[in-house]
C-alpha cells in the first residue's frame, strides 16, 4: 500500500464514521473494516463518475445495503456528484445518502439494496444479461458488451436462502464474469456468528461450481489485487473471495456487535483519530486525495472515449445489429406490436394461462429481448418461448431460461437483468408460490422496474391439488404492494388488453391466471382497461352492481341474469385490474357504480373490495382437494348464491 492508497483508504474510514456520528444513524462496522477492498475494487473498476450511466461500465452492487454510507463516500471521492454536505445530511429526509441505498436517487448507484441477500442475486441478473447481450451483439474487434458485475456482501448476505439459491444458479450457468466479495467479519447484530453460522463457506461455494479465493487480511490491498486480477482471469466461473477482516477496525469497538449499527461515540471516535494518526476535522479531505480521485477520473473517462470509438466503428460495421442494438434499448412498446390483428380478439374459450402463453409468444415476434422463464413450471405455467433456445452456459444466446425451483433467486435475477439494460425479463411460477417471489416483486415496485410475472392456477379453481395450492389471501396480499399492477383477466380478451396495458407501464406488472377454461365474452373485445374496469352488463336502473374478476365475472353475469328473471336490474363490473381502477379517481368509481348497492365477488380473501362494495362474497378460509367445480360451489361462488346475496342487500 502506497501513501496515497493509505490516505485515500483512510478518508473513506473517516468519512463514513463521521457521517453515521453525526446522524446519530447508521452502520459504520463494515463501511471502516470493508474500506480497503472496496477503494481497491472501485480503483480498478471500469466506470466513468462523470457519466454514471456509461453502457461499458462495471457494474457494482452493495448487496450489504446496510452500509450505504461506504458507498456514498466511495461515490463523493471518485466525483459523482455527492457532495461533503450530502454525507453530512445522511440519513436525514430528503437527501441524496438514504439509510440504504436506492436507485434512480442518487447517481451512481446500480440498485436498491438492504434486505440481505437480495443483492447477491441482483448481481447474478446483472451478470446473465451481459452474457446474452454479449452473444448476440459482440463480433470480433467489436465487443460492444464486455463488462463484469461486482457485489460486496458479508456473513449477513450468506445467511440467506436467497444468497444460496442465486450462487447455484451462478455456478450452474457458468456466470465467470460475476464475482462476489466477501466480508468476513464475522459479526451480526446478536454477536459472533459462529453459533448461527458455522459452514465451510469456501467448500460451499467450490459444491456450486465457483472460483474461491480466501484473503488473510482486508488490510492487504496488494492482495486484494491480485484475488481480483485471478477472478478476472477465470471466465468459466463465478468467482468468490473471502476477505478476513475485524469490524470497526482501528476503533475501541473494533471485533464487537456494537460496531454493526450504531454510532461509534465520541470516544471512540477518539481512539480510531489515535490509532490511525489522522489530525484532520470532521468531514476534512486531504487536498491530496481529491487530486488522487481527480488523476483516476481522467484515466476512466479516456476508457469511455475508447470505448465511443470502437462503437462507432461498430455502428458503421454492423448497421443492421445497431438497429437491433438500438430497439432493444428502447423501453417504447412497439406499435406494430399493439396493431397486429393477432392482439385484437379471441374466439373460443381458453385458460387465460393459456392465452397468456400465446400473447407472450406473440410479443417475443416483436420484441427479440424478451428473456425468462418459470421455476421448472414452464408446461403449466405456458411460459416457454416456442422455437427459441434455452440460454445455459453452453448457449449464451438463449431466450428462455431454466431458473430452477429457486423462486425468490428468479425474481430478483431479474430484477438484475432489467437494471442492467437491453433485455425485457419475466418469470412465471403458480400464484400460490408467489409468496416465495414477494420480496423481490417488492424491490421491483420500490426501483419501478417493468418486470413481469406469469402467475398461473390463480383460486380454488386449481382444484384437485388443495389447499397447499389453491391461492388465497395472495392476491389482496399483492394489490397491497405500491407500484405493482396486478391483472387477473376474466377471459382471453381481457388477458390481451392486459398485456397491452402492462408491456406500456414503467412498473412491474403480474398476470394472475386460471388453470381452467373460461369462455369468452363478446363485450371484452378489444376493451380499455386502462382505468381497470369496466361494465360488462349495463342495466338502466340498476339498484345493485355486481363486481368481480378473472372466472367469477362469468359467475357475476350468471347472477345478473337470475336478478333480472326475478325483476332486478343489476350491472356487472369487470375489473381486470383492481390497482388501475383505484387510481382511475372517484369520479370514474361513480360512473361505473352510481349509487347502488354494490357486492364484489372474487374467490380470495377480498379484504380490499370493501374499498368499493357494501357485500364481498370471497374465500373465508382456506380451500379443499376436489373438482373445481364441486369447490366453487361449496364454497359459495355460484350464480345462484350470489343472486341471494344481493336480494338481502336491497330487502
Amino acid at each position: 500500500m502506497n501513501k496515497i492508497d493509505e490516505l485515500s483508504v483512510k478518508s473513506i474510514r473517516f468519512l463514513a464514521a463521521e457521517a453515521v456520528e453525526k446522524a446519530k444513524s447508521g452502520h459504520p462496522g463494515l463501511a471502516i473494516d470493508a474500506a480497503p477492498m472496496a477503494y481497491t475494487l472501485w480503483k480498478q473498476m471500469k466506470h466513468n463518475p462523470k457519466d454514471p450511466e456509461w453502457q461499458g461500465r462495471d457494474r457494482f452492487v452493495l448487496s450489504a445495503g446496510h452500509a450505504s454510507v461506504l458507498e456514498y463516500s466511495l461515490l463523493h471521492l471518485f466525483g459523482y456528484g455527492l457532495t461533503i454536505e450530502d454525507l453530512k445530511n445522511f440519513r436525514q429526509w430528503g437527501s441524496l445518502t438514504p439509510g440504504h441505498p436506492e436507485y434512480r436517487h442518487t447517481k451512481g448507484v446500480e440498485t436498491t439494496s438492504g434486505p440481505l441477500g437480495q443483492g447477491i442475486a441482483i448481481a447474478v441478473g446483472m451478470a446473465m444479461a451481459e452474457s446474452r447481450l454479449a452473444a448476440h451483439f459482440n463480433r470480433d474487434g467489436y465487443k460492444v458488451v464486455d463488462n463484469y458485475t461486482y457485489a460486496l456482501c458479508g456473513d449477513g448476505c450468506l445467511q440467506e436462502g436467497v444468497a444460496s439459491e442465486a450462487a447455484s444458479m451462478a455456478g450452474t450457468m457458468g456466470l465467470g464474469k460475476l464475482i462476489l466479495i466477501y466480508d468476513r467479519n464475522h459479526i451480526t447484530i446478536e454477536g459472533r456468528i459462529e453459533s448461527t453460522f458455522g459452514e465451510n463457506v469456501k467448500a460451499r461455494f467450490e459444491a456450486y461450481g465457483w472460483q474461491v479465493q480466501e484473503v488473510a487480511s482486508g488490510e492487504n490491498m496488494d492482495a486484494i489485487q491480485a484475488a481480483l486480477d485471478n477472478a478476472k482471469a477465470d471466465t468459466e466461473h463465478p468467482s468468490l473471495i473471502i476477505v478476513n477482516t475485524e469490524i470497526g477496525y482501528g476503533t475501541a469497538k473494533q471485533g464487537k456487535a456494537s460496531a454493526h449499527g450504531e454510532p461509534l461515540g465520541e470516544e471512540a471516535l477518539k481512539s480510531m483519530r489515535e490509532f490511525y494518526h489522522w489530525d484532520y476535522a470532521p468531514f476534512e479531505v486531504p487536498g491530496e486525495v481529491y487530486a488522487h480521485f481527480e488523476e483516476l477520473g481522467h484515466g476512466y473517462a479516456k476508457a469511455e472515449e475508447e470505448y465511443d470509438r470502437m462503437f462507432e466503428g461498430y455502428k458503421a460495421a454492423y448497421p443492421e445489429l445497431y438497429a437491433e442494438w438500438v430497439r432493444w434499448h428502447d423501453s417504447k412498446l412497439p406499435e406494430e406490436l399493439l396493431n397486429d390483428p393477432r392482439l385484437t380478439a379471441a374466439e373460443k374459450p381458453m385458460a387465460t394461462r393459456a392465452t397468456s402463453g400465446e400473447i407472450l409468444n406473440l410479443a417475443a415476434e416483436y420484441m427479440p429481448n424478451l428473456f425468462g422463464g418459470s421455476a421448472d413450471l414452464a408446461p403449466s405455467n405456458k411460459s416457454e418461448l416456442k422455437g427459441k433456445p434455452y440460454y445455459s452456459k453452453n448457449d449464451r444466446n438463449g431466450s428462455n431460461v431454466h431458473f430452477g425451483i429457486r423462486e425468490f433467486a428468479m425474481a430478483a435475477a431479474c430484477n438484475g437483468i432489467m437494471l442492467y439494460g437491453g433485455l425485457r425479463p419475466y418469470c412465471a411460477t403458480f400464484m400460490v408460490f408467489s409468496d416465495y417471489l414477494k420480496p423481490a416483486m417488492r424491490m421491483a415496485a420500490l426501483m419501478k422496474l417493468p418486470v413481469l410475472y406469469i402467475l398461473t392456477h390463480d383460486s380454488i379453481g386449481v382444484g384437485e391439488d388443495g389447499p397447499t395450492h389453491q391461492p388465497i389471501e395472495h392476491l389482496s396480499s399483492l394489490r397491497a404492494l405500491p407500484g405493482l399492477y396486478v391483472f387477473r383477466p376474466c377471459d382471453a380478451n381481457e388477458n390481451i388488453s392486459s398485456w397491452k396495458t402492462a408491456l406500456a407501464l414503467n412498473a412491474p406488472s403480474a398476470f394472475v391466471c386460471s388453470r381452467q377454461g373460461l369462455e369468452t365474452l363478446e363485450i371484452s373485445k378489444n376493451v380499455d382497461i386502462s382505468k381497470g374496469a369496466y361494465k360488462v352488463v349495463e342495466k338502466a336502473g340498476a339498484k345493485i352492481t355486481l363486481m368481480a374478476s378473472g372466472s367469477e365475472v362469468h359467475t357475476a353475469i350468471a347472477a345478473a341474469r337470475i336478478l333480472e328473471n326475478d325483476g332486478i336490474a343489476a350491472s356487472v363490473v369487470s375489473v381486470p385490474c383492481f390497482d388501475l381502477f383505484v387510481e382511475a379517481g372517484k369520479e370514474y368509481h361513480k360512473s361505473l357504480l352510481g349509487d347502488t348497492k354494490v357486492v364484489a365477488v372474487e374467490a380470495a380473501s377480498g379484504s380490499e373490495w370493501y374499498r368499493f362494495a357494501d357485500d364481498v362474497i370471497c374465500m373465508e378460509s382456506f380451500g379443499a382437494s376436489g373438482k373445481d367445480s364441486a369447490l366453487f360451489k361449496e364454497f359459495g361462488f355460484t350464480a345462484e348464491n350470489v343472486a341471494a346475496r344481493a336480494k338481502i342487500l336491497l330487502s
